[in-house]
């Protein structure tokens, strides 16, 4: 066998191997993890709104009580229920106790409820109030200029966003709902148990 001849025999030998593992590993593609569907949620929680697929949480810095500048990377690793309010919202008002008693109830390495206020008199307006209120268990966070709320796009106050651990949008919820409820835990525990992020 002459070395032309040698040459053409290995390019064909390679393109028939190329070609048969081809075939063989696109015979069956493998399975992606696939997500649960969101329960379905009754009552204030018939209104939430699964994101997919979800985008990464907008990483536009809020101050927290110390005057700090952080982002949402902050929490990764966690599930985090932030929510957008304002002293002045009635509806943030009533719902800021449940918020509270959710962070008391569930909070900790896994879990973290975020309320950023958007008051633009900051910290004067917010930790007086929050002290007044007895909100012992959540921390403060501002965002004066609600450039944060505006690149989330939220319509209005309350909202509030469900962000998992690996920083994605899971979903949101706009108008008041009973935070420290049965259903409001069920929804916590959905994303908590979740294995990965879309």
């Amino acid at each position: 066998m002459n070395i032309k001849t040698f040459t053409i025999a290995a390019v064909i030998a390679e393109l028939a191997l190329f070609v048969i593992l081809s075939v063989v590993l696109h015979l069956e593609p493998r399975a992606q993890p696939a997500m649960a569907a969101a329960p379905e949620f009754t009552g204030d929680f018939q209104n939430f709104t699964p994101i997919r697929p979800r985008p990464p949480a907008p990483e536009i810095p809020v101050r927290d009580g110390e005057g700090r500048e952080l982002g949402l990377d902050r929490f990764r690793g966690k599930v985090v229920l932030l929510n957008f309010w304002a002293t002045w919202c009635a509806p943030c008002v009533r719902e800021m106790p449940a918020l509270d008693r959710l962070q008391a109830a569930m909070g900790g390495p896994d879990f973290e409820v975020v309320t950023v206020s958007i008051d633009r008199g900051g910290k004067d307006v917010v930790a007086p109030w929050m002290a007044a209120k007895q909100l012992d268990n959540l921390g403060i966070y501002l965002d004066g200029k609600s450039k944060l709320m505006r690149a989330f796009g939220s319509r209005g106050l309350p909202t509030t966003y469900v962000i998992d651990r690996a920083g994605g949008v899971a979903g949101f919820i706009e108008g008041p709902a009973e935070w420290d409820s049965d259903e409001a835990k069920r929804l916590v525990r959905f994303y908590l148990d979740e294995a990965t992020a879309d």
